[in-house]
């Protein structure tokens, strides 16, 4: 059922090679996040959904600045493809992959963000070889999504897909499609001024020298969605993109938390606050895609988020 593409990986010692293309391993561009930025918005499919990297993050960020608060809501959907692509037969035929495009004005509409971290890609070529058709369904609507976000007045930073771990899932090739649309993301950094943050060469480093010294090691079982450890990988990398270099050595949240008071405490409960509220936004802002939680009342995911916060604060007393 799949084709192998070939692509050629050369590790040398700070660089990763796609296509000719000499990468950076260790040269994540780094961003600040503008004072004026108070609602972070989280978009992705069912990786953003799960949350851990999304909690991770924000633990960080509230367990450092206390006296700055964000509000970081996920929107994650699971299945979900910025190129509006879905494979035959998806979920059984049960229904087709969800599409951005018919939600993303309601997204913008009702959180209001001034900040969107954008996770797409993993489902964008629907796991199938390169193809050209399909990536430039994936480039136009990386373009479209970033179009979108700047004329509703919000910044967007993108995130370069997770890895796909072709051994838990005995498929070659789709590794390879997902070195190329990262690259291609990267390459906007300076094709189109965005920012773009790197998660998968790091993420992919990380898995090979894990695997170097453990032959069964692995993030996601299923080769797509990652545990704690490649969430803790993912959120690591947008910490050094904002400038977090103090977390570059940290194995784990609960390692890179240790510096501050009530630095577990926090992870829990922003944890327990995003468990409600990203089904709260979801259900609010409607969507197409079956199966999944209904939230509470937005009204009472908000009124909850502020008591988290009241705790979170009393903590810091």
């Amino acid at each position: 059922m799949y084709l192998r593409t070939t692509i050629r990986k050369i590790v040398l010692p700070f660089f990763f090679v796609v296509f000719g293309a000499v990468i950076p391993l260790f040269a994540q561009a780094q961003y600040s996040i503008p004072k004026n930025v108070h609602r972070i918005v989280f978009l992705g499919n069912s990786i953003t959904y799960a949350g851990q990297y999304v909690t991770d993050v924000e633990a960080y960020l509230v367990a450092k600045y206390p006296k700055r608060h964000f509000e970081i809501i996920n929107v994650g959907l699971p299945s979900e493809t910025v190129s509006g692509l879905s494979e035959e037969g998806h979920a059984n035929g049960q229904f087709p992959r969800p599409d951005l495009h018919e939600r993303l004005a309601r997204v913008l509409t009702m959180t209001k963000p001034d900040l969107v971290f954008a996770s797409y890609g993993m489902n964008d070529a629907i796991y199938m070889p390169l193809d050209s058709i399909r990536f430039q369904k994936y480039k136009d609507g990386i373009n479209w999504l970033h179009t979108e976000v700047i004329k509703s007045g919000a910044r967007i930073v993108h995130l370069t897909p997770p890895v796909f771990d072709e051994k838990q899932w005995a498929v070659e090739g789709y590794s390879g499609v997902l070195d190329v649309y990262s690259r291609w993301l990267l390459d906007q950094r300076k094709a189109q001024k965005w920012d773009v943050a790197d998660v998968h060469f790091p993420m992919q480093k990380a898995l090979e020298t894990y695997r170097a010294a453990d032959s069964n090691f692995y993030f996601a079982k299923d080769g797509v969605h990652p545990g704690d450890l490649g969430h803790w990988v993912m959120a690591k990398q947008i910490l050094l993109f904002l400038g977090e270099n103090e977390v570059d050595n940290a194995k784990t949240i609960h390692e890179a938390l240790s510096g501050f008071p009530h630095g577990e405490e926090i992870l829990k409960m922003v944890a327990q606050r995003q468990a409600v509220t990203k089904d709260a936004w979801l259900t609010a802002i409607g969507h197409k895609r079956p199966g999944m939680n209904k939230g509470i009342a937005l009204d009472s995911a908000k009124m909850y988020s502020t008591e988290i916060e009241r705790q979170i604060q009393l903590l810091r007393k």
